[in-house]
This record gives structure tokens, sequence and C-alpha cells, in this order.
């Protein structure tokens, strides 16, 4: 069985070379042995803040798209977990570091966010609950992905090691499972047993793979 279902996983296929230019780029990778400068995992994380305002937004707009209670609470339920926990925990290092909340809102955007949470968003707009999904998954379970692997394989001395322990942790980890069940639920209601045969199928994995290469462009945002 696939951790994350198979609907991502079929996704995910589709999507290379790109998943692991995202999830294995050099700034993941500087996570991993220690050597990402801490200005720029600085740089990062106040841009990640910024970029979970307009998740939040994201998942929030899910709630509406969505066919029925079930899936509106679910969505509803990760809208909370990033405006009430994610959002907090960037909130708390940035402190550390001399950044407070004020300092952290009145960032400028960079571009390169701005294009990818409006990316997000506009699937939503144009397209359906499915659309959505597509364009939200790589970030929620490509972080438990990088996460799992990281905890794994990291140098003992990281400085990163809170960063990787958060998103292999067994709450985000139950988060990425929750998701991954979403959307094999809403594939199934709405395209049936054999999802790869509709018609809908490659939109939707363009939606996947769009956001993954914005999702390793973000990155970037963070190298010296």
């Amino acid at each position: 069985m696939n951790r994350y279902g198979d609907a991502f996983a079929a996704l995910r296929a589709e999507a290379q070379p790109d998943w692991d230019a995202y999830t294995r780029h050099p700034f993941v990778e500087g996570l991993r042995d220690g050597t990402l400068p801490h200005s720029g995992f600085l740089a990062y994380l106040v841009q990640d803040y910024l970029f979970l305002k307009n998740f939040s937004r994201a998942w929030a707009l899910a709630v509406v798209k969505a066919g029925d209670p079930d899936e509106m609470r679910a969505c509803s339920a990760t809208v909370h977990t990033l405006l009430d926990h994610e959002m907090g925990l960037h909130v708390q290092t940035c402190a550390r570091a001399g950044m407070d909340a004020k300092a952290l809102a009145d960032t400028p955007e960079a571009v390169t966010n701005i294009a990818y949470t409006r990316y997000v968003l506009e699937a939503g707009y144009s397209g359906d609950f499915l659309d959505l999904l597509a364009a939200l998954m790589p970030c929620v379970i490509g972080y438990g992905e990088i996460g799992l692997r990281l905890q794994a394989e990291a140098a003992p001395d990281t400085p990163y090691r809170e960063w990787i322990d958060t998103y292999a942790g067994a709450e985000y980890q139950a988060a990425c499972a929750s998701a991954g069940a979403l959307l094999d639920s809403a594939i199934r209601k709405r395209l049936g047993d054999a999802p790869r045969e509709s018609p809908r199928w490659p939109a939707l994995s363009h939606r996947f793979a769009t956001a993954t290469r914005l999702e390793a462009a973000f990155w970037d945002l963070g190298r010296p």
C-alpha cells in the first residue's frame, strides 16, 4: 500500500523528474547535511510564513469547492492546522533570530512566492475540487516525504533537526495520510475506480506537475 495513497503515488510518478528536483533540491540537501547557511534558511522561512497565509486561503477555498460535509471537514481541519500550528512554528523560529511577527508580516512577497500561491488559488477559482487538490498536494505531502527521508539520513549535528522532526513527526505525517486519503476519496467519487482512464486525468496530472515545479523554485528563495 502506498504511504500517502494511490492517487498521490500515480501523480508523483508522472511528475518525474520534477519531483526529485523538488524533494532532493540543494536546499533540502543543505538541511540534511547542515551546510545550508542560516541566513538562507531564515530567508526561506519568512517567505514560507507569507506563503502559508495564502495556502490557508486556498484550503479555505477547498471548503467551498468540496462536494459533501466530510470533504468540507477535512479541508477545514487543514486550515486550522496551518493557521494555528504551522504558522506559529515559523513565528517562534524567527523570533529566536530576532524577527518578530510584525516584521514577518511586513516583508514583501517574493515574485516566486506570488507565482506559486496565485497559481494554486487560480486552480481553485477556475477549476473544481479536484483541480485544487492536485495543486495543493505537492506541498502538503512533499514536505512529509522530505521530512521522513531527512530524519533517516540527516547528519547528527545538523542545526535543522527541529525543522526535520516537525515534518517527520507523527502529527504532520497523520496530516499527510489524511490529505492522501482525501485525494483518493475525492477522485474515486468523481472519476470512478479507474481514474487514470478518465479524460480528466491528464489535466490533473499537469496541475500536480506544475505545482511541483513551483515548489522546487520556492527553495531557491533560501539559497545564497
